[in-house]
């Protein structure tokens, strides 16, 4: 099973948008795939026509529940969530109570190796005890980047962290490009280090990504043919080879 976490040290930078239409375009593709929604907010969840679930995140991350029942399937062949629980708000505070929280997350999705081929984590924004957790049973991290200096900023910072942390590798990519601005023009065509990210794809400001939540459905099935579709399409092509040159994590 092959594990990769969908993170954004800033908010508000199309992190959700994108782990929901991988996670359909890798089941489209015949992959296995459960998407686990960590954010609070609930947006996967809620993306993917699934109420959030109740109860307590303790007796979870201490590995005493059973997360097999807890896992809900789609409407989509092959894609299953476990939906987001907003008590997950205060599991930073159960895991710094933990020795090793990090081995802890692994154990907990070790389970998951017999039913999927692709576990994809929707970390909310930032840095705390619950995403360095993740990120530690993850291979790579996927971070959408705005073009914009302060992005850019978060980026190198994330970066510096998961390399001090010996972290999975990072691997960004520009979101929310509008090219209606010179300084989204400007980046996305420099050469400099910073902005020549490795995945090459660039996924638009795009009107019909924001009609997911009127659709409540991943940018293929509503509107197949769109610039947000291809872009989410090359990503995913550009993720599959990353997987096809990745041991599984677990």
């Amino acid at each position: 099973m092959h594990v990769l976490a969908v993170h954004s040290l800033k908010g508000g930078v199309g992190k959700t948008a994108a782990a929901v239409n991988l996670g359909y375009l890798a089941a489209a593709s015949g992959r296995r795939v459960l998407l686990w929604d960590l954010d609070p907010q609930a947006a996967s969840t809620f993306y993917l026509r699934v109420k959030p679930a109740a109860g307590g995140a303790r007796r979870i991350l201490r590995g005493k529940r059973d997360l097999e029942p807890l896992i809900r399937a789609s409407d989509y062949e092959r894609l299953h969530l476990l939906p987001a629980r907003f008590s997950f708000r205060h599991a930073d505070a159960e895991l710094a109570r933990q020795l090793d929280p990090g081995r802890q997350f692994r154990k907990l999705i070790r389970p998951f190796e017999k039913d999927y081929d692709l576990l994809l984590f929707d970390c909310a924004p930032g840095f705390t005890t619950l995403s360095e957790s993740v990120l530690a049973a993850s291979a790579h991290a996927l971070v959408p980047v705005i073009p914009t200096p302060l992005s850019l900023r978060a980026l190198q910072a994330v970066c510096e962290h998961l390399n001090d942390q010996k972290g999975p590798t990072v691997q960004p990519f520009f979101s929310m490009v509008d090219r209606r601005k010179l300084m989204h023009r400007s980046i996305t065509g420099t050469p400099e280090s910073l902005a020549r990210l490795p995945l090459d794809s660039m996924i638009p400001y795009a009107s019909q990504v924001e009609q997911m939540g009127r659709y409540r459905a991943p940018v293929h099935t509503f509107a197949g043919g769109c610039a947000a579709a291809r872009a989410f399409a090359s990503l995913w092509n550009e993720v599959e080879a990353l997987l096809s040159h990745s041991a599984p994590v677990t």
